[in-house]
């Protein structure tokens, strides 16, 4: 653990916040969950109440599901020790992530035994789906894989519209097509290492 400041987005009061370093799964698991459902990065305001998001960099790790994310935000560089690991982790997903809400989405994508980079196609495909019944805007929403229901294991993806948060829903047939897509087109898949798996990544590829 490390502390950062932090500044309120209400009051701009200034507040000492515990960071977690690394977040290894397997030796504190009650962590999991609340990266999950991103309470571990909330924090209220003690002056005037507000919740707000703290930010800061952290390797998050799942040793079961071998996978290892690092959240660095503002643009920041992998650490050179981190770099030189990546031959010794062949076994593992490695990612990076620059948000805590993309990290929270990664986490959740592998938790219901997905492939983040077939879910980043499936979600361009519905953007695509929604740009032609709601408007060429709607190619632009930052669409979130939520979670996985009913017994047809329909996904089901969040995305903020209108100051409001919207969900939509799309059977697994979509996941299953855009699988067979990439497993058809191997070049596609992210490169070993270290890797950014988002929208960026996938307009390398599809467009």
């Amino acid at each position: 653990m490390s502390k950062v400041t932090a500044s309120c987005s209400s009051c701009r009061h200034q507040q000492a916040l515990e960071a977690y370093d690394a977040i290894n799964v397997a030796e504190r698991p009650s962590l999991k969950e609340k990266v999950k459902d991103g309470s571990l990065f909330v924090w209220e305001c003690p002056v005037c109440g507000t919740h707000n998001l703290a930010v800061y960099k952290t390797l998050y790790h799942d040793p079961e599901d071998r996978l290892m994310v690092w959240l660095l935000p503002d643009g920041e560089a992998l650490d050179p020790r981190t770099k030189a690991l990546e031959g010794h982790l062949d076994d593992y997903t490695l990612r990076i992530v620059r948000d805590t809400g993309s990290l929270v989405e990664k986490v959740n994508i592998w938790d219901a035994g997905l492939d983040d980079a077939v879910m980043e196609m499936a979600k361009y495909v519905t953007k695509v789906e929604l740009s032609r019944k709601h408007g060429a805007e709607m190619l632009d929403i930052p669409l979130r894989f939520y979670r996985i229901e009913g017994p047809d294991h329909e996904i089901v993806l969040s995305f903020p519209l209108g100051g409001q948060m919207h969900v939509v829903n799309i059977g697994f047939n979509v996941y299953e097509d855009c699988k067979a897509i990439l497993d058809r087109n191997p070049d596609a898949r992210p490169a070993p290492g270290f890797a950014e798996v988002d929208s960026v990544w996938l307009a390398k590829y599809f467009r």
